[in-house]
């Protein structure tokens, strides 16, 4: 029994055409910058995003404090560093919670079809009806506000359409000869799953997820911005935006710079989500 030639990770065929993109080379080097800077950003934060200073609050952004500070002398540019490494967490693990289980339901639902298919569809349908934040405000209200219930929330949200994108990439490759020989000669479920079916939809699996990851952190500034986030003192994009609103014709550093963050890293992020689709998709291959 052989395993089918799909390639799972075409790094040469990937890395031609990424070359080709200006605008995914800039954003994949954009998003490590933004990544080393979530990991070193506690270390080279001038100063400590939680310690109040009144003798500098509400102070413009000057050669002291580059971005400026708040209302109660916090240095700006030291808590969006820190803030970086909040938002990535929450929106990756959120992700990684959507990836998890909607893989799982989308492949299991496509797979067994019938009865089983039509019952998880019809969930993922209902829970669907919702808006995802609207369904995420409803976790995080039964659950409390903090990161970790953040973190749940933005995921479980998403997995009703993550599930449905992943079934129906399944299902093309249920329908393909090889799945199908290999089924007719009693090959065990899980082997077709493992070795026939996921490494299959491992690019289009790869292309949702980042696609995903935009939404996660407009999801998590989003519930920071009302309170249910991760919360005070410990510093988050949708928090400081939330803590700036009151000060925009006073102090509009205040909204403007972690607007501006969240705004670049969604942009990175959903232009090297589209760069891959394109590399991805079969009707550009050649």
């Amino acid at each position: 029994m052989t395993h089918a030639k799909f390639p799972i990770f075409p790094k040469l065929a990937f890395w031609g055409k990424m070359k080709k993109q200006r605008a995914a080379k800039l954003s994949l080097v954009v998003l490590l910058l933004i990544s080393a800077i979530g990991i070193v950003g506690p270390w080279i934060a001038p100063y400590d995003p939680t310690e109040s200073n009144y003798e500098a609050f509400l102070q413009g952004p000057s050669a002291k404090h580059v971005l400026g500070t708040d209302a109660i002398g916090r240095d700006l540019f030291s808590r969006i560093l820190y803030g970086t490494r909040v938002t990535l967490v929450v929106a990756v693990m959120a992700v990684g919670i959507t990836v998890v289980a909607g893989t799982m339901i989308g492949v299991i639902s496509a797979y067994v079809g019938g009865f089983i298919d039509h019952l998880l569809m019809r969930i993922m349908d209902i829970l669907l009806a919702l808006p995802g934040i609207i369904l995420a405000l409803a976790i995080v209200a039964a659950l409390g506000p903090s990161q970790t219930n953040a973190m749940i929330a933005i995921g479980i949200s998403s997995i009703p359409s993550f599930a449905r994108l992943i079934r129906a990439a399944t299902l093309v490759i249920m329908s393909s000869g090889y799945v199908e020989a290999s089924r007719s000669i009693g090959t065990p479920s899980w082997w077709i799953i493992l070795f026939q079916v996921l490494p299959n939809i491992t690019n289009v699996l790869f292309v949702y997820m980042t696609l995903f990851v935009g939404g996660a952190i407009l999801d998590t500034a989003a519930l920071g911005f009302i309170g249910l986030g991760a919360q005070p003192p410990t510093p988050e994009w949708g928090t400081m935006l939330n803590e700036g609103k009151d000060y925009l014709s006073d102090a509009w550093w205040l909204a403007i710079y972690p607007g501006l963050a969240i705004t670049i890293v969604v942009l990175a992020v959903n232009r090297l989500g589209d760069a891959l689709r394109d590399i991805f998709d079969p009707r550009t291959q050649k």
